[in-house]
């Protein structure tokens, strides 16, 4: 029988609720800490390279995710390594301390111009349909009437050069907005198309130009390309984002150095 509140002299129903609160919290905390360690992890030592050991208590166990659209599995964590080689050097020995490319800074995928080695396929729609492609393979998207139909428009960098021709604008069938730039650099012999990320651009429709402060007239030419004219996969618009961002940074020299 129940007295004032207790099932038994001594043992009151409070002090068992927040006994089961306290194990539930405690409970919940160690899942979440063993759950925030699947992707990104084990973590490598930033000096020597060597892999963290999991562990048995923090680490939880692999476990295999079934990828849309036939895309096949993965595994976390425990992934795949991440072996690629970057052309880039430590500035000082000592951990995080930052590192500098040795080759063209554009293109070294270091600091600012660093991207993910994402799944090289392209980004679909719960329908299948490739989710950002060019508004020449899609039906029933066009620019908004009362916005500047940027086809046509000169692509001037941060130096005032011209670097290309917007050709084609690329829309993201799933959120209804334009995603990137088609421009066509070069001349006609030796011309190449690549994609702009619109983040990166300003359209001036009183002069009839689209302008990129990230990079100069002259870097369009050498931008990623994408393997298909009508797809871009996600390891490409990695790549497209980490070219641009980089030349915020690695654009002129004067970017480099230090204000003072």
């Amino acid at each position: 029988m129940i007295f004032g509140g207790e099932f038994i002299s001594g043992i009151d129903l409070v002090d068992i609720m927040l006994w089961l609160f306290t194990l539930f919290f405690f409970g919940l905390v160690f899942y979440l800490q063993q759950e925030s360690r699947r992707e990104g992890y084990p973590v490598e030592s930033d000096t020597t390279g060597d892999v963290e050991e999991s562990g048995i208590v923090w680490f939880p166990p692999p476990k295999t995710f079934r990828l849309p659209h036939g895309e096949g599995e993965v595994t976390v964590p425990h992934g795949p390594r991440d072996e690629r080689k970057h052309a880039l050097v430590r500035t000082a020995p000592w951990p995080g301390a930052p590192y500098a490319p040795t080759g063209d800074p554009m293109l070294a995928g270091v600091g600012p111009g660093s991207y993910a080695e994402r799944a090289d396929v392209p980004d679909r729609t719960t329908s299948g349909k490739t989710r950002i492609a060019p508004l020449r393979v899609c039906e029933g998207f066009k620019p908004f009437d009362k916005d500047p139909d940027p086809r046509g428009m000169n692509v001037v960098g941060a130096d005032g050069k011209v670097g290309g021709e917007v050709v084609d604008l690329w829309v993201d069938r799933s959120e209804a907005f334009f995603r990137y730039l088609e421009v066509e650099t070069g001349t006609d012999g030796n011309s190449r198309r690549v994609l702009l990320p619109m983040t990166f651009v300003v359209i001036d429709n009183a002069k009839k130009q689209v302008k990129v402060d990230a990079v100069l007239g002259s870097h369009f030419a050498k931008a990623p390309r994408t393997k298909s004219p009508d797809e871009v996969t996600r390891l490409e618009e990695d790549k497209i984002a980490g070219f641009f961002g980089g030349g915020k940074l690695y654009a002129t020299q004067s970017r480099v150095e230090s204000l003072v």
